[in-house]
């Protein structure tokens, strides 16, 4: 196994076509072939899916490419540094479910290392997105939750994939809603209260299952709901039709503004907000300041 190999897989992979990813690289197609195949000859694994319409990575090789892209950039890292001399930023990468906590606590990691020595990426995704990214190396970390109703399943999940969850915080479960809604004076609220209003929730694609949602009580019987994939636009949805979803109660106005409010659901429920990190990875000094900055959070909900 070579650079070369990986960075040809890397090219198949992202073009999803092995005569584009030919053009690309500057090679002949059959070339190209005879590599990728010699490579999963000698790998044991299938990378590639062929079919009439075109390639695609199989599962395994989704794994494998994430790898080899992770060994690529470090190889690159160094080969700039110590034989091209050159100086090429480090890259630092996180996925979240819809939490404009984690956001403001990467705004602030940010700040505190600068942005002249690395490259950023955040990412707000869908929960199996979120999982993927870690898995695939895509992202060093990745936020969400876990409660009662999802655990099971979620850690089943994490297992297979070679992930750790970590807690960070529990939260008990706050209604978000902007201050002109009728029951924004309330100190709590009950699920009855709710019925007149329309249920705001984060669509999941094609893994729109119960454990993949965003809100806990994912199987409340909703009479309103509506769905959708952008935090910016659910929050127009509050102002516009009085609309409300469920969270962890902590507000970043910040990001979201003032006109917005938490008030705790008549629930016991609670929920687990934390990372997701590979099984066994050594976090960077950047994963260690942005989890420092989401404990903070923790550490004020607990005032």
């Amino acid at each position: 196994m070579t650079i070369t190999q990986l960075r040809y897989a890397i090219t198949v992979a992202n073009a999803n076509s092995m005569s584009e990813a030919a053009r690309n690289l500057f090679i002949s197609q059959p070339s190209l072939s005879a590599a990728v195949k010699e490579l999963e000859e000698e790998t044991g694994v299938e990378l590639f899916r062929r079919t009439n319409r075109g390639i695609s990575l199989t599962p395994e090789g989704e794994e494998f490419i994430g790898y080899a892209r992770q060994v690529v950039e470090q190889y690159e890292l160094m080969e700039n540094k110590y034989i091209s001399k050159q100086q090429t930023k480090k890259k630092f990468s996180v996925s979240m479910q819809h939490y404009a906590f984690a956001v403001n606590a990467f705004v602030e990691m940010v700040k505190q290392f600068g942005m002249d020595e690395y490259e950023f990426a955040v990412r707000e995704e869908r929960t199996y997105d979120v999982i993927e990214d870690v898995k695939n190396v895509k992202s060093e970390i990745g936020i969400l939750y876990i409660n009662t109703f999802n655990q099971k399943v979620l850690e089943k999940l994490f297992h297979e994939n070679g992930l750790e969850f970590h807690s960070l915080m529990d939260c008990h479960i706050y209604v978000y809603l902007w201050k002109g809604h009728p029951l924004a004076g309330k100190q709590l609220i009950s699920l009855e209260e709710l019925e007149e209003y329309p249920c705001l929730a984060f669509d999941q694609g094609n893994n729109n299952s119960f454990y993949f949602a965003e809100e806990v009580l994912s199987t409340y019987d909703y009479k309103r709901l509506i769905r959708g994939n952008d935090r910016a636009t659910l929050l127009n949805l509050m102002v516009g039709l009085n609309g409300y979803t469920l969270c962890s109660g902590i507000i970043c106005e910040d990001l979201n503004g003032s006109d917005y409010c938490a008030v705790k659901l008549d629930s016991d429920e609670v929920m687990t907000i934390g990372y997701l990190v590979r099984k066994g990875a050594v976090i960077s000094p950047l994963g260690k300041k942005y989890i420092e900055e989401l404990s903070k959070y923790r550490d004020k909900a607990l005032e």
